[in-house]
């Protein structure tokens, strides 16, 4: 099938102005049950908060496969690239027609990049392997976004989308429409036979409702190679707000400019050709709305095909916030077992 549609790809080739075309992606198919005072998501974001009821819930779903369309000519490429995942348009009720979300679509011009893809901050060599594709997102960088980036072998610099995401003293969320400071980040990347390290400076320009606020704040993040096996790591600090955590830390908390610390690690063991086991854990902590959230989780994988990979994992989610300016302090936790399947093409 793939063949067949790179040859008519190739064939419709004189219309444009590419020399090579890449159709590929993966179809995944997830079963999780989730049990505890965090309600199921097929994703587990660090906004995900206790109820007071305990549920137990069992989904199955094919949202996170994804298809990726690559453009490429001398000095001149581009990708667009989009899978299903928290989609509001499906339903289980009827048919779980859900519909596309756009994840990346940007091009590149010698060292130069314009438009959506991950963030400057993100290092994805740093991902460790889960069932569920996000992973810890508590304690990771996970951030797509329109921007304008020089890429040199070393050294990156960007210009990336502003949004102050945030609480006003009162409570109320910010209006953002006074954000027109482009973030900026610095970048400088290590590669080697023992993996990569990544290290990033982000300078940001907040100034909703009358605020006027310089957020500053540093990430490290490696890829190590331990003979098969592999450690994966991250570390954050900083006014880093939306960048890290993926919506469990704000820009600005309460009227205040928000500080986070964070932390990702995972260590996968090749218990042979084609098994293997990661051990992960991500947290974040900060310091204006007391967050404190943690994901940890161990899984085996296994590869009994080429383009084939089979994984079951065990994980818990656990919040322990300390917001002085809520009533009650959020804390609960919810378990999960997970088993997927996916097959790259």
């Amino acid at each position: 099938m793939k063949k067949l549609i790179l040859a008519a790809l190739t064939l419709a080739s004189p219309l444009c102005c590419a020399t090579d075309i890449e159709l590929n992606g993966f179809i995944k198919a997830d079963l999780k049950s989730v049990h505890g005072h965090i309600p199921y998501a097929g994703i587990w974001t660090g906004a995900d908060t206790p109820t007071e009821q305990d549920t137990t819930k069992t989904q199955f779903s094919g949202q996170e496969s994804r298809i990726r369309l690559a453009l490429k000519e001398a000095r001149l490429s581009a990708v667009i690239e989009v899978d299903f995942a928290g989609s509001a348009q499906g339903n289980t009720v009827v048919s779980n027609s859900y519909s596309p979300r756009l994840r990346h679509a940007y091009l590149a011009y010698r060292d130069f990049l314009a438009g959506q893809t991950w963030s400057t901050l993100v290092n994805t060599a740093s991902f460790p392997e889960t069932t569920n594709l996000g992973g810890p997102l508590v304690g990771e960088a996970m951030v797509r976004q329109a921007q304008l980036r020089y890429q040199g072998e070393h050294w990156q610099l960007a210009l990336e989308n502003p949004k102050t995401y945030g609480t006003q003293s009162d409570g109320q969320n910010i209006d953002d429409n006074n954000d027109w400071m482009p973030d900026l980040i610095l970048r400088r990347d290590w590669r080697g036979d023992w993996g990569e390290l990544s290290i990033s400076g982000l300078a940001r320009y907040l100034a909703p409702d009358g605020l006027a606020e310089l957020g500053l704040g540093a990430s490290a993040s490696a890829s190590l190679h331990l003979g098969q096996d592999s450690l994966k790591l991250q570390l954050h600090h900083g006014n880093l707000g939306r960048y890290v955590g993926t919506s469990a830390a704000k820009d600005i908390a309460h009227g205040e400019l928000e500080t986070t610390s964070a932390a990702m690690l995972g260590y996968q063991h090749h218990w042979g050709n084609a098994l293997r086991s990661t051990l992960f854990v991500g947290k974040i902590l900060t310091d204006v709305e007391k967050v404190d959230r943690t994901h940890l989780g161990i899984n085996l994988f296994a590869s009994p095909e080429p383009y084939l990979d089979l994984g079951l994992e065990l994980g818990h989610i656990q919040v322990q916030d300390e917001d002085i300016h809520f009533r009650q302090p959020r804390r609960g936790g919810s378990s999960y077992l997970q088993a997927t399947a996916l097959y790259r093409f």
